[in-house]
């Protein structure tokens, strides 16, 4: 093996004296960057080892930039969502209303009342900050939010349900998403599963055959992100609620999507709401925060007031209690519908009721300044994130063309994947589509900027 190839490698120092590693040297911190330069020399020869040639100067100075890069700017970051898909789990889900994130600067500045009592001088309760807020929207006799949905109901069939059984349909022992299972979660808190009826159609009959001595509750879930249609049956939440009054067992009640609003007033089914749960008699309703709520990401249980309070003396209430930053969120977006300016003040409401007027014009004024690339065309958005399955919004779409592209419309995505921000569009047909539903109204110029980049050939 030639020693040439090892001689022919620039030293640690000669790489850091390169002008373009100076900005990280006074950047990061120096040993940090050492050890990239290093690293990157050390790979380079094991290639020599290997009979390949060892990279020239410019390649190694430039590949230990895009690793410090890479290795220290932030992963988590904002981007334009331009897919239509409203609640997009994958990008963060909701996004929160401006009151939500200057209540969260307001809170995270410095000090806080989170568990401080004012007037008292004493110590307080983190549940204060919002549970009346909830009681009021929900009707509710007492509320406590947790870290997310899942941590809720784990909490709650901890408290109340371990060592017994809880009944469920077949139909609704469901997995909700990213392999969060009903069944699963049972088995955690220690209480046993007891499932009855078939997938498509149970009956309160079935449910009131499974009650024994040791039945500690009945549990109804919400299909929020699947249907089952065709020859199906369901009890309904009331005939439930009776049979537990009948036979003194607790229902409990996972609605998912936390919706306070009537969805049928923008021509979608009917999304079940905690207010109607708790008016129906369920003993405790669970609900998420980040999904149709409009909300910072949080689980909610409102219900009744000696249930509720089980679940917050119960030891795991600590381990998922809701941060401070999180509260100051769900706190702002709560007060929108007390003051009946949801639909007008947070985001997914906004995107929901947007006029189809207003997308159209937006569309067509993207579609103006993209020049013959682009034209406007029909579609649907959705609201996604386990929140009304299969439902759909009438929208209007910018349909890019990339056929002087290599690649096509895949490759340009790609390239809108690589701007700063980046956007996130939808392919179809060799197409790529952009949604003004969810483009937010100050992110136009930002998009546009970056399309026309993506499209440069």
């Amino acid at each position: 093996m030639s020693t040439s190839g090892f001689r022919a490698l620039p030293s640690v120092d000669k790489v850091l004296a390169d002008p373009r590693i100076g900005d990280l040297l006074t950047t990061y911190d120096r040993e940090a960057v050492v050890n990239l330069v290093r690293s990157r020399l050390e790979e380079a020869r094991g290639l020599i080892r290997a009979g390949k040639s060892g990279p020239a100067l410019d390649v190694l100075v430039e590949s230990v930039r895009a690793r410090a890069l890479a290795l220290w700017s932030p992963s988590l970051r904002p981007v334009i969502n331009a897919t239509g898909v409203i609640i997009h789990t994958n990008l963060g889900r909701a996004p929160l209303s401006r009151e939500a994130l200057d209540a969260i600067a307001s809170v995270s500045r410095g000090y806080s009342t989170l568990e401080f009592d004012l007037a008292s001088g004493q110590r307080g309760s983190r549940h204060a900050h919002v549970e009346h807020l909830l009681c009021q929207l929900t009707g509710a006799e007492a509320a406590l939010a947790v870290n997310n949905n899942a941590s809720a109901i784990l909490l709650g069939l901890s408290a109340l349900c371990k060592g017994k059984e809880v009944i469920v349909s077949r139909g609704e022992a469901v997995e909700i998403g990213g392999g969060f299972r009903i069944p699963d979660v049972l088995r955690q808190s220690g209480a046993t599963l007891v499932e009855v009826g078939t997938t498509n159609r149970t009956y309160v009959a079935d449910y009131e055959a499974a009650i024994t001595e040791n039945t500690a509750a009945l549990l109804a879930v919400h299909s929020s992100n699947f249907r089952v249609v065709g020859f199906t049956h369901h009890p309904t939440l009331e005939e439930l609620v009776e049979l537990g009054k009948r036979t003194h067992i607790p229902v409990l009640y996972d609605i998912g999507s936390g919706c306070l609003l009537d969805t049928t007033a923008w021509g979608m089914a009917h999304e079940p709401t905690p207010q109607e749960g708790v008016a129906a008699g369920a003993a405790a309703v669970f609900f998420s925060g980040d999904k149709l709520l409009g909300g910072p990401q949080c689980g909610v249980a409102t219900g009744r007031k000696d249930v509720i309070d089980q679940l917050k003396r119960h030891p795991l209430a600590r381990a998922v209690r809701i941060d401070k930053l999180s509260l100051a969120a769900l706190a702002a977006t709560l007060l929108h519908y007390v003051k009946n300016e949801a639909a007008d003040r947070i985001p997914v409401w906004r995107m929901i009721s947007a006029p189809a007027k207003k997308l159209d014009r937006r569309a067509r004024a993207w579609a103006a300044a993209l020049g013959s690339a682009a034209r406007v065309v029909d579609g649907e958005s959705t609201v996604g994130g386990g929140s009304l399955p299969g439902e759909t919004l009438p929208t209007r779409l910018v349909a890019l063309s990339a056929s002087n592209i290599e690649g096509g419309a895949t490759e340009v995505a790609a390239r809108l994947r690589r701007n700063d921000p980046p956007v996130i569009a939808r392919i179809d047909e060799e197409m790529l589509l952009l949604d003004p539903r969810t483009v937010l109204p100050d992110e136009d110029k930002a998009l546009l900027k970056a399309v026309r980049a993506a499209l440069a050939s």
